[in-house]
């Protein structure tokens, strides 16, 4: 396979990666998180900008670190759903899709707490649904592209959703 990458050797990480890709679970996925980037680039460029113009100093600094640190979870969020989309079309192999450069961590900017006082709600909020699917698809990419032996099963819904691949043969 590729050297840069994640070796996805293992015919079941490649089938469950494959049927993933194909199934409702993934379009709603990349629905959801196209929908929050539209959502959040309208609010930052309109509703947001005005807010934001209303807040005294120490907010509006909290404000526009919350909003780059938003900004850039989300490009990540886009980015590889727009990988997965690839392969989904055929446009990209999972192999290359599986390269390094596409992978998502957990990061410890996305574990930042902050000062929600003062802020828009509306600002609130998107930073939580963020932050929600962010921690959703970065354990599905690490479901996808790590495989199963390096995941430590535990008793969860990724866990579950494993076991019922191996039962069925399909995660969609």
């Amino acid at each position: 396979m590729m050297s840069m990458g994640i070796s996805i050797d293992n015919e079941a990480t490649r089938a469950g990666t494959e049927s993933f890709v194909q199934s409702e679970l993934f379009a709603r996925t990349f629905r959801e998180g196209m929908t929050l980037v539209e959502e959040t680039a309208n609010y930052l460029d309109g509703e947001g900008r005005d807010a934001s113009k209303q807040l005294g100093r120490d907010t509006a600094l909290t404000y526009a670190g919350a909003s780059m640190r938003l900004t850039t979870q989300l490009m990540q969020i886009a980015s590889w759903l727009l990988v997965l989309r690839a392969v989904r079309e055929g446009e990209m192999k999972i192999g290359e899709a599986s390269d390094q450069k596409y992978r998502l961590t957990p990061t410890e900017a996305s574990k930042v707490q902050f000062n929600s006082d003062g802020l828009p709600q509306q600002l609130v909020v998107l930073i939580d649904a963020a932050h929600q699917l962010y921690s959703r698809i970065t354990r599905l990419d690490h479901e996808l592209f790590v495989g199963e032996e390096a995941v430590e099963e535990k008793n969860d819904a990724a866990a579950q959703q494993r076991a019922l691949f191996k039962a069925f043969g399909t995660l969609g």
